[in-house]
Parts: structure tokens; sequence; C-alpha cells
């Protein structure tokens, strides 16, 4: 089994909720990056980056499951 027939594989156990919040943690890691640019602390990213970093992982915790770890 070739390495993109085993990556279809594991994205078809993907619920839509899955996809969504592997959507927002691809957000949330832009706002992690956008924040650590200097010059662009407006509104949003004026809030801590340690709360980002904790929502991203929360995020990001439930679809990473399923890709790698469910049966």
């Amino acid at each position: 089994m070739g390495t993109l027939e085993n990556m279809n594989k594991r994205v078809r156990k993907m619920s839509l909720i899955d996809l969504k919040l592997a959507q927002g943690a691809a957000m949330l890691f832009l706002i992690i990056v956008a924040k650590l640019i200097p010059g662009l602390t407006k509104a949003v990213l004026e809030i801590n980056i340690w709360i980002w970093v904790v929502l991203l992982v929360l995020v990001c915790a439930k679809p990473c499951y399923v890709f790698w770890f469910k049966k």
C-alpha cells in the first residue's frame, strides 16, 4: 500500500467534526505565527500567546487521535 493510499484511508475515518477541528487548529496555528511577527499586535493579537497555544492543543487533540491512532 502506497503512502497516498494509506493517508486517504486515514482521512476517510475522520468525521465532519474532526475535519472542522483540524481547520480550526490550522487557523489557530496561523494566529500564533502572526503573533510572533512584530508589528501585528492589534485587537485579537493582543491576547496572550499561551492562550492561543492551549486552544490549539485542545482543538488539535481529537483529529490527531482519529487520524493516527483510531483503528
